[in-house]
């Protein structure tokens, strides 16, 4: 429990450029005090003696965490050592969640359940994943290594490693084998727009063909002398950013 404690503290002098020394780290991070009062809590929460109401002080010792940091982690949660909760307020984990090594969760992350069903119900969290601000992973999913969840998303179903997932529901814009910079929101793709300008272009040119035709029609109309006109390149629902963007699976539903 002391080296898990002691790898929280080394991540966040790595990757917070704000943290200036061991006392100001101690000090002034509720992530850090949260994830501390987490591992005793689940210390005792995995404590069985007779008698004794273990869990009852561990999630007495869970509220008052959640009192003091503004942030909630049920003594049940499995968390890895060298994990970064950034500023933290809002930060909600289930009692079934499962957080890997130098995880980095921003404010307002909440991994939850869906349901009201016993059993394994919280989010898997492999090694590394980044989990940006406001964002949703729900229900018994498992999250691949190197993932990077985008801020105000919402995750519902497994992603796998080296992903980069953002939206409502979260989609896999990117996935490659290349290590990520966990702070490097900026760099998060705009599928959205990617999709828009993509089905604006789709509709100019439609449009130029319809203005084609017609004016092809009112020659024949006029017995002019018919001119061969040429269709340029039609887009169409296998682009890459749409197709991405509605999810393969949700096309080929179409079709059928």
């Amino acid at each position: 429990m002391f080296n898990a404690i002691k790898a929280d503290l080394k991540i966040i002098k790595e990757r917070d450029p704000a943290a200036r020394g061991l006392i100001e780290m101690s000090l002034c991070y509720p992530g850090f005090h949260a994830l501390t009062l987490h591992r005793f809590s689940h210390q005792l929460w995995n404590t069985r003696i007779p008698f004794i109401p273990f869990k009852l002080i561990a999630r007495t010792l869970s509220q008052l965490g959640r009192g003091i940091t503004g942030v909630e982690i049920h003594p049940g949660a499995q968390i890895g050592s060298g994990v970064f909760i950034d500023h933290g307020m809002g930060v909600v984990i289930g009692e079934t969640a499962e957080i890997g090594n130098r995880c980095l969760l921003y404010q307002g992350v909440t991994l939850g359940g869906t349901g009201k069903d016993h059993g394994k119900r919280h989010p898997t969290l492999a090694d590394n994943v980044v989990v940006g601000a406001g964002a949703k992973v729900l229900g018994a999913i498992k999250v691949g290594t190197n993932t990077r969840i985008g801020a105000g998303s919402v995750v519902v179903r497994d992603v796998e490693a080296d992903s980069t997932v953002v939206g409502i529901p979260g989609r896999i814009v990117h996935q490659s084998g290349v290590r990520i910079n966990p702070l490097a929101h900026s760099a998060l793709p705009d599928a959205e727009a990617n999709v828009i300008r993509n089905l604006m272009e789709r509709i100019d040119q439609l449009e130029g063909e319809l203005a084609k035709t017609q004016a092809w029609l009112k020659d024949l109309a006029e017995g002019k002398t018919q001119q061969q006109t040429f269709r340029g390149k039609a887009q169409n629902l296998k682009d890459r950013e749409i197709l991405e963007f509605i999810g393969e699976t949700n096309s080929e539903n179409q079709k059928e």
